[in-house]
């Protein structure tokens, strides 16, 4: 173990008590310390250690036994810092360093305020910077290693513990120079902008730099501003990164635990942030991915390959960055936040949110859980879809599903770095769903385990694809516009142009989300491959029982399937990976060896019992399929008196007819009135034309013009795939 400089124990003897972060900021006798920046440090370091809590809990224990692990097996070389991590190494040793910080910082590590603890910190960053971190050295590998990872984690180390070492800014000037911040491109974009501002500000701390404290906070500016294309947030709510992977689930969480922490640190100091629009990214972009405290896959990129539980990880993460988020945000949006994180943390039992909580969430979410005046938020009911990135999330009570696309915008999926090689098919119309009781069926294993060519809702090709096939960081994109659809905010219609992943198979599917049910239609399937194509109705991860009958099919705590007219295979497997073993029932359509213009039709029942699957399939005037083909999707609901539409090309269905391709939701309502929604998945259209035959006699409000059961919508391509909604007025008479 290293043992503290005379230099060190001078300057940390001031320490008052444990735990009391003011007190750990050490005076500095070389110069004339900033007021600016004493506090900004100050601030850091309260950050960092959050707000007050039982030192008795889980996490502060857990952290401080592993930070007394790195000081015990601390031993310099020239090769290491620690004996199983040789040099060079990506961020683990700086990770170690800035563990035992946490711990310095953190009240009830039993290490606090140590002053042994923050000298072993501070020669261990001079030890790596000499060896690997040291300026004018070359960067081997990935760049975010030595622009990032590195330089943040020995940064806040030596932040946290007061540590002095001058020669860390000559590092951090060589390999984050300002320049990096100067131009909005490449990948100084988004989170990774976030990132190297986070970076420029902890360096500007080491000499009370004004000017880099200015640049850290000016450069943040672009991140805020909705995109139209490339990495960024768009106006629907989606968030990008490497140019076309949704991402609300790996950089968006770092993008927005980045600007939670700047918010908080800079409050009160010359650089205050004043931006509101952060706050509303809460709700329209993050919030829509994350059920019962888990963040969905199909906004997780790559990450999706790593580990099971990945993606609870993230919902905590998350769950972190609004808490500290809401302390900045006016009274309102804290409210709201602490109310939906609490609802998240009560409903994720199979990852309980606070017994696995990181010290910086427990620490926030402790006192909100005790607390009988926060309510714990429902699940919302509702339909989120989001076109530029070509996802859908449709809530209902008891149930949710969500739905992953390609696009020419949005990639089939995304590999890199040696991660997810296999995820292949997760754009051809994966649908995830859930009914009470299975927040964990995408969690335990699922990804290491299921059969890659047989994800739920997808449409197919059996060809044998190699790994990581395809341009790597999600450059898989299709050439079809038309992805996307329309909604209200209660139902949708979604449809997908789809060509396979490196494969000659084309498809045309349709979703059309309602109450209690999933419509999925398939037209216009064609290939040339040479091997079969199929459409995998549903892939469980589990050991129930299955009833199959004649157009029907139910799956004891899960759901039914109703399916008229076609024969449904089935598959029961135990399948291994990742070392560990799951169980599967797998089923599926059959489309056979190069199909020509093959079609499906069935309908998801999440939740359903048996005698209600039954039921449905009994009852085919339940829903009607209007029309299921290459050039038009269509359903109608009588219950509803819903007509839901995907118009691959002007066309005719259920008394809507389309004068170019579109996607059209039609509802009359018991009050006399009607409404009408309608999008422009392709994003191109000057001018739309619906005429509807239902008994309307003029427009109460919304953006068209009427004339003769004609409405007229214009500039529809502005909208970028969204949604506009018209009410009409009915002839009741």
């Amino acid at each position: 173990m290293l043992r503290p400089s005379r230099r060190s124990l001078l300057r940390f003897g001031g320490v008052a008590a444990a735990g009391t972060v003011g007190a750990l900021a050490p005076a500095r006798a070389a110069y004339t310390p900033d007021t600016a920046f004493v506090l900004l440090r100050r601030r850091w370091r309260e950050v960092t250690a959050g707000p007050p809590h039982d030192p008795r809990a889980r996490p502060y224990r857990a952290l401080g036994r592993a930070a007394a692990r790195h000081l015990a097996t601390m031993a310099p070389r020239s090769s290491s810092l620690w004996p199983d991590e040789p040099f060079p190494s990506s961020t683990v040793t700086p990770g170690r360093l800035r563990t035992m910080a946490h711990a310095y910082v953190i009240d009830g590590t039993g290490l606090t305020g140590d002053p042994a603890l923050a000298a072993a910190v501070e020669q261990g960053v001079a030890h790596y910077r000499r060896h690997v971190y040291a300026a004018g050295a070359d960067p081997v590998g990935n760049w975010w290693h030595w622009q990032i990872g590195i330089p943040r984690a020995l940064l806040d180390a030596v932040v946290l513990t007061g540590a002095d070492d001058p020669a860390l800014a000559e590092s951090a000037d060589h390999f984050v120079p300002p320049r990096r911040l100067r131009h909005y491109t490449g990948t100084s974009t988004a989170a990774n902008r976030v990132d190297l501002c986070l970076v420029t500000l902890l360096r500007a701390m080491l000499t009370d730099d004004h000017a880099r404290a200015e640049l850290a906070v000016s450069a943040l500016a672009p991140v805020l501003v909705p995109v139209s294309e490339g990495d960024g947030f768009y106006r629907d709510g989606s968030f990008v990164q490497h140019t076309s992977v949704p991402y609300q689930g790996g950089y968006g969480v770092t993008l927005l635990s980045g600007l939670a922490t700047l918010y908080a640190v800079l409050r009160g100091t010359p650089w205050e942030l004043a931006d509101g629009r952060v706050f509303d990214l809460v709700e329209r972009s993050f919030a829509p991915f994350v059920r019962d405290g888990a963040c969905m896959d199909l906004v997780r990129g790559r990450g999706i390959s790593r580990r099971s539980w990945g993606d609870h990880e993230r919902g905590r993460e998350i769950a972190a960055a609004v808490l500290l988020l809401g302390e900045s945000a006016p009274a309102a949006y804290r409210q709201r936040w602490q109310a939906m994180v609490k609802g998240w943390a009560v409903r994720g039992t199979y990852r309980p949110m606070l017994e696995h909580a990181a010290p910086a969430l427990h620490a926030r979410l402790a006192p909100i859980m005790s607390d009988a005046a926060v309510p714990a938020a429902p699940e919302p009911v509702g339909h989120r879809l989001l076109p530029m990135s070509a996802r859908a999330v449709h809530r209902r009570p008891g149930w949710c599903a969500a739905l992953s696309m390609a696009s020419d915008r949005i990639g089939h999926y995304e590999h890199g770095n040696g991660e997810n090689p296999r995820g292949w098919h997760t754009g051809s119309g994966l649908l995830y769903w859930w009914a009470d009781g299975h927040g964990d069926h995408y969690s335990d294993g699922f990804w290491a385990t299921v059969d890659p060519y047989r994800l739920p809702g997808t449409t197919v090709s059996t060809r044998r694809l190699p790994d990581g096939a395809g341009e790597a960081w999600g450059g898989t994109r299709t050439p079809w516009r038309w992805v996307g659809g329309a909604t209200d905010g209660t139902y949708a219609a979604v449809g997908q142009h789809l060509s396979g992943l490196e494969s000659t198979m084309e498809a045309f599917k349709s979703w059309f989300f309602l109450d209690d049910a999933v419509i999925c239609l398939g037209a216009g399937i064609t290939a040339r491959d040479g091997v079969p194509v199929e459409t995998i109705v549903d892939n469980r991860r589990t050991t129930a029982p299955l009833t199959a009958a004649d157009g029907w099919a139910h799956l004891e705590g899960h759901g039914g399937y109703v399916i008229p007219g076609q024969q449904l295979r089935t598959l029961r497997e135990s399948r291994s990976g990742g070392g560990v073993r799951r169980d599967y029932v797998t089923l599926w359509l059959d489309h056979g060896v190069d199909p020509r213009a093959a079609s499906y039709q069935y309908t998801l029942l999440p939740g359903a019992d048996l005698e209600r699957t039954h039921a449905w399939a009994a009852d085919p005037g339940r829903v009607r399929v209007l029309a299921n083909t290459a050039r038009l999707q269509a359903v109608h609901v009588p219950a509803r008196r819903l007509t839901a539409a995907c118009f691959w090309n002007a066309g005719t269905a259920g008394g809507l007819t389309a004068s170019a391709p579109c996607a059209v939701l039609a509802q009359e309502h018991a009050d006399g009135t009607a409404t009408l929604t309608v999008a422009d998945p392709r994003r191109d259209l000057a001018e739309l034309a619906v005429t509807w035959a239902a008994p309307v006699t003029g427009l109460l409000r919304g953006p068209a013009r009427y004339s003769g059961r004609t409405l007229t919508f214009e500039r529809l391509g502005d909208l970028e795939g969204g949604s506009v909604t018209v009410t009409l007025r009915l002839d009741t008479g």
